[in-house]
Parts: structure tokens; sequence; C-alpha cells
């Protein structure tokens, strides 16, 4: 399987508005939607330069398939925040997530130096947490009424990856 990460680029703004818009893929993600390419292109630029966070686009086989990347990277802690959105219905469940996961948990070791990865997820949100905990994520805590979206309390748990314990127990790549 080819899955692979880039940086992301001004011709994946049409995928991310796409996905992001698709209510299959929002229904967690704290967005002020619809999200439109014009002001996703300003967002775009003010990404040159900046050191506090990595984007990338999810590709399989060569096809733009999702988003991932690190937040709030905190270069005096070695920490950042992880995100990921995978775009289309037909490349869930394939193991697409849990590679890209993999590749990006090594990008933010070897070339960010990180100690520790961190991410945050609805309490409802099953299904990523299942990813989270498999990749090797441990439930940190929960924080509630952590967000306020849409006028609704958002309870939330914390999940932490000690970033060397998981690059010496996957030396040879996700397992």
């Amino acid at each position: 399987m080819g899955i692979s990460l880039r940086k992301f680029q001004e011709s994946d703004i049409p995928y991310k508005v796409r996905w992001i818009n698709d209510e299959n893929n929002n229904k967690y993600l704290h967005y002020d939607l619809p999200l439109s390419e014009d002001k996703t292109m300003i967002w775009f630029k003010t990404l040159k330069g900046r050191n506090d966070r990595v984007d990338y686009t999810i590709t399989y086989n060569g096809v733009p398939v999702g988003l991932i990347g690190l937040l709030n990277i905190d270069n005096k802690n070695k920490k950042a925040e992880y995100y990921i959105c995978l775009g289309d219905e037909k490349y869930k469940g394939k193991g697409i997530a849990s590679i890209a996961t993999d590749l990006l948990i090594k990008i933010g070791y070897s070339e960010l130096g990180l100690q520790k990865i961190y991410l945050y997820t609805e309490v409802e949100n099953i299904k990523a947490q299942k990813l989270f905990e498999k990749v090797g994520f441990k439930k940190e805590g929960l924080m509630k009424n952590d967000l306020i979206h849409n006028g609704k309390k958002i309870d939330r748990y914390a999940y932490g990856l000690d970033v060397d314990v998981y690059i010496k127990r996957n030396k040879g790549g996700y397992k």
C-alpha cells in the first residue's frame, strides 16, 4: 500500500474544503462551517515561515486522501498536538490513518526532536479513540466542559504519546 505524507500545498486547498465541509468528517471538528476556498487560501498564506505547526496531505497511491499534522509545536518542552482527518469514506477502515500517524510520529521524532505528542478528542468520538489507542496513545484525563461549540458544552479526553517509547517499540515500522 503506497501511503505517504507530503507537505500541504496550495493545490490541496479544494480537498481540505471538501473534506472539512463533509458532515461525515466534521462532526467532531470545531471549524466555523462552511469552510471556503478563499478563507482557506488566506490561512494557507499564513503558514509560510511558521515553526509552530506542520501540515501534511496523506496520499494513497499518489491520491490525496486526508490531512494530518502537528500543532502548537513547543520546542522548549519538545511536544506538539496531533490532528488527522481522512477525507472520503472509501479510504476509512483500511489502515491508512494508522500508517500515516506512524509516519508523522517518526517525522516529529527525527525532524522536530519531539518527546511527547498529545491530542484531544470528544468523549463520544469512539472511532477516533480506537485508532489513537491502537497506535499507542494513552488516555491521560477527562476535561469536562472543555469547549463550547455552537452553544453546546463539550467534554474531551486528553491523550498522550511518549515518543521515545513509541520509536523503540516500532523500530521496523508500524505494527
